[in-house]
């Protein structure tokens, strides 16, 4: 059961549910930029210049991107640029220095909803529109663990299966402390949450056979 959710859920395996989906999301991102005016400026904050590549958008003119992570991004391309930094504070940027701020999975990631309020806020300020995708806490399956309503679970229980399984993306881990660090990692979102960080946005949801898997806020 596990191998068949890995395989349905790896971004990276053409033709997988989460490639479909990765695919179709970033349709409805090329038609926000049809229009735009060029040159224009996008920062993927939390993204790679891989991910960019995957979807075919490397080489286009009058687009620049600078990436945003915690780890440097290694990969060069033509029109790319790569930073190290922290989504939750992004003082190298000015107020509203790129067209777009994008970013694809990475909210989730930031630590409590603090945290998020302060990664929402600074994408609010540097980019003039704002692109992000995030999973659905209610989807049953938790889409890291890979495991049925893993997110609902008490931290105890989540950090005794991580120490006895492998989970998802993740290898079984022995070390007690490691394994609660990786499960207080991730925090799923709510389309209410969602809405309060980023008012006024349109909120898309994405479905799978009708269950809504992730949001995507549009500015």
């Amino acid at each position: 059961m596990l191998s068949i959710l890995k395989k349905l859920a790896d971004n990276k395996r053409s033709g997988s549910l989460a490639d479909r989906l990765r695919k179709k999301r970033f349709r409805l991102f090329l038609e926000l930029i049809e229009t735009m005016p060029r040159p224009l400026k996008i920062i993927d904050v939390g993204g790679t210049a891989l991910f960019w590549e995957r979807m075919g958008f490397t080489g286009q003119k009058d687009i620049n991107i600078t990436i945003l992570n915690i780890r440097n991004d290694s990969m060069e391309l033509p029109g790319f640029v790569t930073v190290t930094g922290d989504a939750r504070r992004m003082q190298q940027f000015s107020d509203k220095a790129f067209d777009i701020a994008f970013s694809n999975s990475v909210i989730e990631h930031v630590g409590g909803f603090e945290e998020q309020k302060l990664m929402a806020d600074e994408m609010k300020r540097i980019g003039k529109k704002i692109f992000l995708q995030t999973p659905n806490r209610y989807f049953p399956v938790e889409p890291h663990f890979l495991f049925p309503f893993f997110q609902f679970l008490p931290l105890w229980l989540k950090v005794k299966l991580l120490m006895k399984f492998n989970l998802g993306w993740y290898a079984r881990v022995g070390n007690e402390k490691k394994a609660r660090e990786i499960c207080q990692s991730i925090r799923l979102m709510t389309k209410s949450e969602l809405r309060k960080l980023f008012p006024g946005a349109d909120i898309y949801e994405e479905k799978f056979y009708g269950v809504i898997k992730s949001f995507i806020v549009l500015t």
